[in-house]
């Protein structure tokens, strides 16, 4: 009963699909829903597949002829038919429509034509033009018959999968061995302040794997690209950095700059204890005490650690003042352009210049007195009317009882005079 039950539920849904608005898979689909595991899988996922909703049917990729019923007919090789696809024809066989903007262009009018050509530039196209069907091709990162558009929530290189996607192979230690590249990338990645906005915000702009390394074209950044990596994205802190002492350095030893301080795929949130000369600052990995960096380290850090102590001494007071009832929004305007210089204080580190740190945190200096002082005003105010108040209540309990005194004579004076 519970096979017949089964097989019943089995062709209900093999209806359903030929029902569908999708190509008719003809006798593929009508045959391979019914099959168990691994030959009816395809069919039961090809409902969800963008292709199979755009008109393409089993027949594109497979070959053969779906409007036979006898499997020795619509499986005939004489009738084109391919079965399984083999790993390194599949970059071509994708190639074939995706490369052809006349087809492609018919459905997605924007759609980039150039993914296999450039797939043959990146290390997996040209490890796989030598033979090595380990490589990634386009159905281990797009899936096979569920292949969806790289914006659904479900396709695996949309930017909230893609992480997950690459380390299938990139994590598997098994998989990579012989390759001779780490397999903790992704472990790293998931500490950093990308994979944060990513997966715990849901930021889409945020980098990705791709957004480094590109997607068809995915290739190890060299050391001159890292730089232009992370300065499509920081794009100050790129410009600062190619005019400060640390750019030439870093390029005639062929050192990547970027990823030095802040690492390349465990990029950690910039933290004050990166810079100076104290025991786990950057600096301190390149220059030694007696060099000329060594002091402007510690005096770019001195310097932004006594602002940053002004702006929380300044913030303690206007919020106090506030709590009691002042108003405090000039002091607060003050604060907040005080915060603004310390974070421009901050960028300008990456000038490796004490001058322009200097100028910001002594701008911030300002104002945080400034501040300091309109919070210590309303304090004052706050005090002067409290007494002014003491003293009114004051008089005004004296004025009374002097009334009452008063009220209290005239009344005996008039009983006095009273006749009996």
């Amino acid at each position: 009963m519970k096979t017949c039950a089964a097989l019943v539920a089995m062709a209900a849904f093999a209806v359903s699909l030929v029902a569908q608005p999708a190509p008719a898979g003809g006798s593929c689909l009508n045959c391979h829903v019914l099959l168990l595991e691994e030959l009816g899988k395809p069919a039961q996922l090809f409902k969800d597949d963008i292709h199979g909703q755009s008109g393409y049917s089993c027949v594109t990729c497979h070959g053969g002829d779906p409007t036979s019923d006898d499997p020795e007919v619509s499986m005939s090789p004489a009738r084109g038919f391919r079965g399984r696809i083999d790993r390194a024809q599949i970059p071509a066989l994708c190639g074939g429509c995706h490369s052809d903007a006349t087809v492609i262009h018919k459905f997605k009018p924007q759609q980039r034509v150039d993914q296999l050509a450039q797939y043959g530039t990146s290390v997996h196209g040209q490890r796989l033009a030598k033979g090595d069907v380990r490589v990634a091709t386009c159905t281990d990162c797009h899936s096979v018959h569920d292949i969806r558009e790289v914006k659904h929530a479900l396709s695996p290189v949309h930017p909230l999968h893609l992480p997950e996607t690459c380390a299938r192979c990139h994590a598997e230690s098994e998989h990579m061995a012989g390759y001779e590249i780490p397999t903790n990338q992704f472990e790293h990645y998931q500490r950093s302040v990308h994979w944060e906005a990513v997966a715990k915000r849901g930021d889409l702009s945020a980098p990705t794997c791709a957004t480094c390394h590109g997607s068809h074209g995915a290739t190890p950044p060299g050391v001159s690209s890292v730089a232009n990596v992370c300065g499509s994205c920081h794009v100050v802190f790129e410009n600062l950095f190619n005019e400060s002492p640390h750019y030439e350095a870093f390029s005639a030893m062929g050192v990547a700059a970027c990823v030095q301080c802040h690492g390349n795929h465990e990029v950690r949130p910039p933290a004050p204890t990166m810079l100076g000369v104290a025991e786990g600052a950057v600096c301190v990995e390149c220059h030694s005490q007696g060099e000329p960096a060594y002091t402007v380290a510690a005096t770019m850090k001195e310097r932004l650690d006594e602002l940053r102590a002004a702006l929380d001494k300044s913030e303690e007071l206007l919020n106090r003042a506030e709590e009691s009832g002042m108003e405090v929004s000039e002091g607060q305007l003050q604060l907040n352009s005080a915060r603004e210089q310390w974070i421009k204080a901050r960028v300008q580190v990456h000038a490796f210049r004490a001058e322009p740190v200097e100028e910001a945190v002594t701008a911030g200096l300002t104002l945080a007195r400034e501040s300091y002082q309109s919070g210590e005003n309303a304090l004052k105010e706050k005090n002067f009317r409290r007494t002014g108040l003491a003293v009114s209540l004051l008089t005004i309990v004296v004025t009374m009882a002097g009334l009452w005194l008063a009220v209290r004579s005239i009344e005996s004076k008039q009983a006095g005079t009273r006749p009996e």
